[in-house]
């Protein structure tokens, strides 16, 4: 497993790079642009070889772009569908432009509409992106369920698969924080089996590229989207140990995306506790075994 961190781009993609090798990681995660704002940006020539040059003479394995959260893919107004479009296009540019492991979307909302119309009109965007992007990945993300966000169960994530077309490019990333606010107990060990064993055979075993890492503030079904600091929250270290340890995650990146103790993202004794989880909870599958 790839475990790394959430960082900051800012300056440059290349500076990302130091931020991950300054938290130990082995993976890390960034905006290509603000998250919260439509201003679209695709790095320029000098920025990706910067990146490449940077990522080559560092440990980082695989490098993660998240798409912004604006996004809705699903949405019925045509001119967010556009932004949308171009927003995601961009990241899918800017990811072929360093060579990135993948861009990680949310795929949007139906909020009070029909879902299955909201899906489809999630694939014709997510497979127009695609088309005009060249070859970096996608990995849509399963949500925690709440405003009638899309991918809150694998069927759902499935049928979004299907609806973008169902090419080599598409794959899924799993959140643990979602997974358990959308009602899958993944704290034990046989419950994390049961989950991953659903997720494979709605989503086919090849369509899980990458990982999120995240402790949850709410409950077991809350469909509340609330990240928690690694063991702080309702998973715990028992909950995140057992995410962590799970034999077919093993050759995945997996991102921490919390706040931090400083809310400044995950510092590196974050991430060396998941380092430490992950050990733990190998060893008490072990011991079951």
């Amino acid at each position: 497993m790839l475990v790394g961190a959430h960082v900051s781009a800012a300056g440059g993609p290349a500076n990302a790079i130091g931020s991950g090798v300054e938290r130990h990681a082995t993976s890390i995660q960034f905006f290509n642009q603000s998250p919260r704002a439509w201003r679209s940006r695709v790095y320029t020539d000098e920025e990706a070889a910067a990146f490449r040059a940077a990522a080559a003479d560092s440990p980082i394995e695989a490098t993660l772009i998240h798409a912004v959260y604006l996004i809705n893919t699903a949405s019925s107004d045509r001119s967010l569908r556009r932004k949308s479009l171009t927003a995601l296009t961009n990241a899918l540019r800017s990811g072929d432009a360093i060579g990135a492991y993948a861009v990680v979307l949310h795929a949007g909302s139906a909020k009070a509409g029909d879902v299955t119309r909201a899906i489809t009109r999630s694939g014709k965007v997510i497979a127009e992106a695609l088309a005009e992007s060249e070859s970096c990945p996608l990995h849509l993300e399963n949500t925690a369920g709440a405003g009638g966000t899309l991918g809150r169960s694998f069927s759902e994530l499935a049928a979004l698969l299907e609806a973008a077309g169902g090419g080599p490019r598409l794959g899924i990333c799993l959140d643990s924080c979602h997974l358990y606010a959308s009602g899958y107990d993944i704290r034990e060990p046989d419950g994390m089996t049961a989950v991953v064993d659903e997720c494979f055979a709605a989503v086919g075993k090849d369509r899980l590229r990458s990982l999120h890492l995240n402790d949850s503030a709410a409950g077991l079904g809350s469909n509340k989207d609330r990240h928690a600091n690694v063991g702080d929250g309702e998973l715990g270290r028992r909950g995140c140990a057992t995410f962590l340890s799970e034999p077919r995650f093993d050759a995945l990146p997996c991102v921490i995306e919390t706040q931090g103790k400083e809310r400044q993202g995950p510092d590196p004794e974050e991430v060396q506790l998941a380092w430490n989880l992950r050990k733990q909870g190998i060893r008490r599958r072990r011991r079951r075994n």
